[in-house]
């Protein structure tokens, strides 16, 4: 089939599939330049030939992680998920690279955090719904990095919005 034939829902959707897919490979890529790079400094050989215009910037990035930070992890979570908030989860998985999503249950945040530290995750993002509706988010930076609250007003999700059209 065509894609001029496509009805534009499929279009949009396959638009953002590549788009995703193209960043998911770009990340990879810059992982392995970072690597290649790591490699060679620890065993005192020279930086490849095809990394040395970029060497100084990746340097840079490489000075600024820690083991905790080069491989980034998330952990989603949600507490006794409405149909909504399981939806809005999923869609934060897509923003969030190497995320997990997990129901939080009865647990307390703070064993939450614990456990996620105990397991070597870089990040954990809470969601928080009233009614249904997602109306929290909670962005904490493991292991003590600032956490960030942030307020949610009309949240709609995309995949109500592509079967609306």
């Amino acid at each position: 089939m065509r894609a001029s034939v496509l009805p534009p829902k499929t279009k949009r959707l396959t638009r953002e599939y590549l788009y995703r897919k193209n960043l998911e490979g770009k990340q990879r890529l810059l992982y392995e330049k970072k690597r290649k790079i790591r490699e060679a400094l620890e065993e005192g050989k020279p930086i490849p030939i095809e990394l040395r215009n970029e060497e100084a910037a990746l340097r840079q990035d490489i000075d600024l992680e820690d083991e905790n930070t080069a491989v980034p992890m998330s952990h989603i979570d949600d507490e006794d998920p409405s149909a909504s908030l399981i939806q809005f989860a999923k869609e934060l998985k897509l923003v969030f690279p190497n995320a997990q999503q997990m129901n939080r249950g009865g647990q307390v945040i703070s064993e939450i955090i614990e456990t996620c530290r105990a397991h070597d995750f870089t990040d954990v993002v809470l969601v928080h719904e009233h009614r249904g509706v997602p109306d929290g988010l909670i962005i904490s930076h493991l292991p003590f990095g600032p956490t960030a609250y942030f307020q949610l007003l009309n949240v709609e999700s995309s995949m109500i919005t592509f079967t609306l059209m």
